[in-house]
């Protein structure tokens, strides 16, 4: 499986829509890959809080329209990062979207330039500012089946959180998928937590960071693809600009996990146990 992780930057200046067509032009230099992937908020930086309300889009809006011809035009499944959506709000009428509820929300697409998934962020980051109180959060696990390997969405402060990723394993997740705007201070955190995340559910991690500095806030870069035991088979050269291009056994998640059957040995319903008196 030819896997294409397009580590775009924010460029100052640069207006969304440019953007989005920078990013098209790049998604279609990938025909020939299977699988082709875009970072966490790319239209406006996942750090440029200010931006996220004036450039919010519904579900099927301007990002939405680029990227769907995109993925048509190269014939590969897209993951087309994620947009700032607003969707109607709840109780709102049918089709109005008033105010609205601002998502991060993920958008994936078929070779025929079809929607194939939608995943809205469930882990927000920012505690009690930034995303985490200007957007809501998702509820729903969403996998994806392609021909090769059927896809578990996550994305980026998502990687913190294992049980999101077993949740995905038993929903019949081989591959995670995780787009990012990761910060640079943080670095380490990302290719460790990767590797774990691969590692404790056998299966393969994408994970695609963006370039260059997010309102003020480096950005780590640094994409990468891990296999089920953890290796690392590609890694992005640092945090600029670059498309990391990776060949992958997806079979091989079905051998290894028969091969060292951990995952058959997990204990659920596990309550704290009590201290001794």
């Amino acid at each position: 499986m030819r896997a294409s992780l397009i580590q775009i930057g924010v460029k100052q200046g640069e207006s969304v829509d440019s953007r989005r067509q920078r990013a098209a032009a790049l998604v279609r230099e990938e025909a020939g890959a299977d699988l082709v992937v875009l970072p966490e908020l790319w239209t406006t930086g996942a750090f440029a809080y200010e931006e996220f309300d004036a450039e919010a889009e519904p579900l099927q809006g301007p990002t939405y329209e680029v990227m769907a011809g995109a993925a048509r035009d190269a014939g590969v499944w897209l993951h087309a990062g994620s947009v700032p959506e607003r969707a109607p709000a709840p109780g709102s009428p049918s089709g109005s979207d008033g105010d609205g509820v601002l998502y991060n929300t993920s958008l994936v697409f078929s070779p025929e330039g079809e929607l194939a998934a939608a995943y809205r962020k469930i882990h927000r980051f920012g505690f009690d500012k930034g995303e985490a109180v200007l957007m809501g959060a998702g509820t729903e696990l969403v996998t994806v089946e392609l021909p090769e390997t059927r896809i578990g969405l996550a994305t980026c402060y998502d990687l913190r959180f294992p049980e999101l990723f077993r949740g995905l394993v038993d929903a019949g997740a081989e591959t995670f998928v995780v787009p990012a705007g990761w910060p640079e201070r943080r670095r380490d955190h990302w290719t460790l937590l990767a590797r774990a995340r691969a590692v404790e559910n056998q299966a393969y991690v994408l994970a695609c960071g963006s370039a260059g500095t997010h309102a003020g806030v480096p950005q780590a870069g640094r994409s990468v693809v891990v296999d089920p035991w953890g290796e690392v088979l590609g890694e992005a050269a640092g945090a600029g600009e670059e498309v990391l291009r990776v060949e992958f056994d997806a079979g091989r998640v079905a051998g290894t996990r028969e091969r060292f059957p951990a995952l058959k040995d997990r204990v659920l319903g596990m309550e704290a146990g009590r201290s001794a008196s």
